[in-house]
């Protein structure tokens, strides 16, 4: 059933319910008006709604003569914004101050609520779709709470499907790779303890603002002499923290950053050689110091067999040369990862990029394209006629 026609009637409302989300951003498992939104929307379709996972998720069930994790399928969007102060000025700018969708979200659940409006209108499919409602998408972990909350269990499934866009990719294209897509994610933190004292006087400090200083640098070896040229990686320190005045050494400096990773053996190096350095360094510069290292996000690896599909589905609505099949893998993170350790399934980018300047993902003039939310809806549609044909 080609539905093109219904789908492109349907953009007048993706972009209303688009911009009525971007204009209640809201951040980690706080996103209850968002939530709100989307379980209203999904009981008008008459789709089933199950709310409060991992706090706000919501997941719609809609049945179509048929059950069971092979005859069921589940779509992912996910829900939650940044902490930017929005410096677009239109008419569903964020009505919360410093709250901002600068990553698209908005778009992703319009897209996929215009899909579940579609499907449940005319159910071109025979089996069970999931739509999955994820919060806490950024940094925060919320598609692991939802499958240690036993997503996968309540409702089971034969694959699981995302799609996000990229604005450096020109709209009217999908990037894909089978493997290892997007990175694992780690974070640490370092805190440096010394003895302060006035900064005319240094000889009687001990000064863990040099300490810093040196373990910034020394840490970035890890990388450029530890691990496989071949194997990527990166570390880098983000956060730089302590003094409070021209004259004074502090006691202390905290330092914060993150690591990116494909393969376990180079997360272990990295965070086994953080932990020596630090320990090497601030020994050397009679500092002490302590070192918190937390594994994030695992690496989101696209299985064969649904990469394959994907594919299939996205081609069906920009043919086979508006698909670049061999994207190269990116080290951005994404916890959908975590969704894929479960079962199998695929990450797909829809092209977002328009013309005249591209303005990124996490800025704070980022706006979701509005252009490319029927396209996103034909591949939703397309996708579940491919894995669930009538």
């Amino acid at each position: 059933m080609n539905l093109t026609k219904e789908i492109e009637q349907l953009k007048p409302e993706l972009i209303k319910w688009r911009h009525y989300l971007h204009s209640i951003p809201e951040t980690a498992f706080k996103e209850e008006k968002t939530s709100d939104f989307i379980a209203t929307k999904l009981q008008e379709f008459g789709i089933e709604v199950h709310r409060k996972w991992a706090k706000t998720g919501v997941v719609g069930v809609l049945n179509n003569s048929g059950s069971g994790r092979e005859h069921s399928v589940a779509l992912r969007a996910d829900m939650d914004a940044l902490d930017i102060n929005e410096e677009n000025e239109v008419e569903y700018k964020s009505s919360h101050p410093g709250k901002m969708h600068a990553c698209g979200h908005d778009g992703h659940m319009a897209m996929l609520l215009g899909a579940a409006k579609i499907l449940s209108a005319f159910k071109p499919f025979k089996g069970t779709v999931y739509f999955i409602f994820q919060p806490a998408e950024e940094n925060e972990g919320g598609g692991g709470l939802m499958v240690k909350e036993g997503l996968f269990e309540q409702f089971p499934v034969k694959a699981v499907f995302g799609m996000h866009n990229f604005p450096t990719i020109p709209a009217g294209n999908f990037v894909i790779c089978e493997g290892p897509m997007m990175a694992a994610y780690d974070v640490f933190d370092i805190k440096i303890t010394g003895v302060g004292g006035h900064a005319a006087m240094p000889q009687y400090t001990i000064d863990p603002i040099m300490a810093a200083a040196t373990l910034i640098s020394q840490l970035q070896t890890i990388v450029s002499r530890n691990t496989d040229p071949f194997e990527a990686a990166v570390l880098s320190v983000t956060e730089v923290h302590g003094g409070s005045a021209y004259n004074i050494i502090p006691d202390t400096v905290n330092l914060r950053g993150t690591t990116r990773h494909f393969k376990k053996e180079v997360q272990e190096t990295i965070k086994t050689r953080i932990e020596e350095i630090v320990t090497g360094v601030c020994s050397a510069m009679h500092t002490k110091a302590k070192v918190r290292y937390e594994k994030r996000y695992p690496t989101l690896i696209n299985t064969a067999a649904e990469t394959e599909i994907a594919i299939r589905a996205a081609s069906l609505q920009v043919g086979k040369e508006g698909v670049d099949c061999h994207f190269n893998p990116i080290m951005g993170s994404e916890d959908f990862a975590f969704m894929l350790e479960q079962v199998p399934g695929a990450y797909i980018g829809i092209g977002s990029g328009g013309t005249g300047k591209t303005i990124n993902l996490h800025q704070s003039h980022y706006d979701f394209n509005d252009d490319v939310s029927t396209l996103g809806v034909n591949y939703w549609v397309s996708l579940v006629n491919c894995l669930l044909p009538q």
